[in-house]
């Protein structure tokens, strides 16, 4: 049988074997690069998915409200969608900015509220930038409405927890739609997240510890490959308009250069 198997390999391997299953290293690189171009969501576009959100018609009140929020709040915090809809009223403290993180929904049997996914997720995640408090203040109308501080944060009319299937078909792939995002899931606002604070600066052991990471290899793959444009702003903040202003000059002084040829070549 063995010999049969191998017969059909040039390497002689059993075609499904473990050696035989082996990922070809250019499908591996472009694993990899895949990867580095994930969809990431920044702050700027997540606030315009939330007020996409918040105005949507066939979405009652209840449902514009939390849906707006949850994504500010994905945003702001970088918490895992699972941990987002497992939080509790009394998980947020209004007054020093932070959001606890002891439980996790498992999607896969129908939110069902349980531990976390390992012990580094785990933690209190403070919001202490202007965009986590502006997540902050949004939560007060939600926290205003609940009177039981065991109650979820996000929850189904029944009271249990919301599932992001629904919250992704009920309005926010349509969002993405007519904004003219790419589609992606509620993961994209983590990883935008992530890369606000390493972009900004933040420590990278803050950053690990803030989004539950399990090592520093991880945080720095959510980095992924940055667009252009945050590029272009990071030169402009450290080096300012030179550049711009060197290549005005040089145009400058081509027109010049070129009017005074054609002057010359009038006489």
């Amino acid at each position: 049988m063995q010999r049969v198997l191998s017969s059909f390999s040039k390497d002689r391997k059993p075609s499904f074997s473990q050696p035989g299953l082996a990922i070809p290293e250019r499908d591996k690189l472009l694993m990899r690069i895949n990867s580095r171009r994930r969809v990431s969501f920044s702050w700027a576009q997540a606030e315009r998915i939330s007020d996409y959100i918040g105005n949507m018609d066939k979405l009652g009140e209840t449902r514009r409200t939390q849906y707006s929020t949850l994504f500010l709040l994905a945003a702001a915090s970088g918490l895992r969608s699972s941990e987002l809809l497992a939080l509790r009223v009394n998980d947020i403290d209004m007054s020093v900015n932070t959001v606890r993180v002891e439980e996790s929904s498992d999607q896969r049997d129908q939110g069902k509220i349980g531990p976390c996914k390992n012990a580094t997720a785990y933690r209190t995640v403070l919001l202490g930038d202007p965009e986590g408090q502006k997540a902050m203040h949004r939560l007060r109308r939600i926290l205003e409405s609940v009177s039981d501080s065991r109650s979820l944060l996000f929850q189904s009319k029944s009271g249990g927890p919301l599932l992001a299937t629904n919250i992704l078909n009920q309005g926010f792939y349509a969002a993405l739609r007519a904004l003219g995002l790419e589609k992606a899931g509620l993961h994209a606002f983590r990883r935008g997240c992530n890369r606000r604070w390493e972009l900004a600066g933040v420590n990278p052991a803050v950053i690990r510890q803030q989004m539950g990471h399990s090592s520093a290899a991880m945080t720095a793959l959510y980095t992924g490959e940055l667009p252009l444009e945050d590029v272009r702003t990071e030169f402009r903040l450290k080096f300012g308009p030179t550049i711009h202003a060197l290549e005005l000059l040089e145009t400058e002084q081509q027109c010049e250069s070129h009017l005074q040829n054609k002057s010359f070549a009038s006489f």
